[in-house]
């Protein structure tokens, strides 16, 4: 790593870093689908599925991060053992040409003690194993203060059905800063398409996004797909009135979404806690408007039986 990218705020220092390592998990989890070998597992239940790539993945981004900044805190979807075991999934962040990032001056004088980062390793498996592969997504949120700051949303699989095109593509974020990796373009007028789960549907989800009154509604999987709809002008909002998100699912969308100028919070307007002691379901759901669309306006929407269903 070059002398100004060591001198540069440890902030910027992670998020370039979580770029590389991102970028590399990417790598890793093309590599299980290559093989053939998903080694798939059931979690809570059926629908809740892990494979080698999401293990393999999270091995790499938490050792990798932790190795560079050991005084940070590390929260991963797979658990405390895959992020221990994890020795021979190392990879140096700093070998790869940094990515400079402007840091906001609130930001600037953080100490490794106060980061708690969010990783998702594999957002959208059980996409992933039916093929459905636009819709994964390698999700690594920064947060501090329980707020998030800073966010990486990697697709492995960007232009895969585009023959000849460059595949994957790393799109990252600061809040109150910039958003990099992507031009970001605002939804069509006129109209209001909503993106909402694709497989965890619900009468409480299903109320929500009926009561917006939408011209289009798009299901899909993968909290950081969503946001990316979001983020290309392909959705105006973002609903899910269920208790099914958790924490590293939406750390780093929101802190891309928000450097863009667009919004995140529960579906009752509140604030999603990031601090390490949270709870890692977002119990009271999510709801993600684009920028230059009027959240206040979405959220008032919302039937109020809706939001006394949702108990944090």
């Amino acid at each position: 790593m070059s002398l100004a990218s060591q001198s540069s705020p440890l902030l910027s220092r992670i998020l370039s870093s979580s770029v590389a390592v991102a970028n590399h998990a990417g790598k890793i989890i093309r590599e299980v689908m290559k093989k053939g070998e998903l080694g798939i597992v059931e979690k809570e239940n059926a629908r809740d599925l892990q494979t080698e790539a999401d293990r393999a993945a999270q091995r790499c981004i938490v050792s990798s991060l932790s190795r560079c900044f050991p005084k940070i805190t590390i929260i991963g979807e797979e658990g405390e053992e895959e992020c221990h075991d994890a020795h021979q999934q190392v990879f140096d962040p700093t070998a790869e040409i940094p990515v400079e990032i402007q840091c906001p001056p609130h930001l600037v004088s953080l100490a490794e003690e106060e980061i708690v980062v969010w990783v998702d390793p594999l957002d959208g498996t059980a996409e992933y194993t039916q093929g459905l592969l636009d819709h994964v997504t390698v999700l690594i949120g920064i947060a501090t203060g329980g707020k998030a700051v800073g966010g990486v949303i990697h697709q492995p699989y960007y232009n895969y059905q585009t023959p000849g095109s460059v595949l994957g593509r790393t799109v990252w974020g600061v809040v109150g800063g910039e958003v990099g990796g992507m031009s970001t373009v605002s939804p069509p007028d006129g109209c209001l398409i909503v993106t909402t789960t694709r497989s965890h549907s619900s009468s409480t989800v299903n109320d929500a996004i009926d009561a917006l009154s939408p011209s289009e509604v798009v299901r899909v999987g993968g909290a950081g797909h969503k946001v990316m709809l979001l983020l290309e002008g392909k959705a105006h909002v973002y609903v899910f009135a269920s208790p099914g998100c958790k924490k590293w699912d939406t750390c780093a969308p929101q802190a891309v979404l928000e450097a863009a100028g667009g919004t995140l919070t529960d579906i009752k307007g509140v604030q999603i806690p990031y601090h390490a002691s949270a709870p890692h379901r977002n119990s009271t759901g999510v709801l993600a408007s684009a920028a230059g669309q009027q959240h206040e306006v979405y959220l008032a929407k919302i039937p109020q039986h809706v939001k006394d269903n949702l108990k944090a």
